[in-house]
């Protein structure tokens, strides 16, 4: 790639991101009152997290069963109550087990 295109590609890149972000402040005025809509854009951060991040946990270990484990242990200790770090702590102790010492 020559350096024309690598500039062309990040003014692209710019202006897409940021046209993503301005369009809907200047389509709308008020408050949004749809209690659907609401709740829709409520739950698209965690939605578009959780289908980036599903998927890389399970294929990036060494094998897809302990990342699957990890997953549900995750799910299990975070559905208890447990904060970000010990749920975190937990999966990774998991994979870093089953990749060692059963796999």
């Amino acid at each position: 790639m020559d350096r024309h295109s690598i500039i062309v590609c990040i003014l692209l890149g710019i202006f897409t991101t940021n046209l993503i972000r301005v369009v809907p402040m200047l389509l709308i005025k008020g408050q949004i009152t749809n209690r659907f809509l609401r709740s829709f854009l409520y739950y698209v951060p965690y939605v578009t997290l959780a289908v980036m991040t599903f998927p890389s946990i399970i294929q990036t270990t060494m094998s897809p069963i302990s990342g699957t484990v990890a997953l549900i242990a995750g799910i299990v200790a975070a559905w208890r109550g447990m904060g970000l770090f010990p749920v975190a702590a937990i999966c990774c102790a998991i994979v870093y087990l089953m990749d060692t010492l059963v796999l």
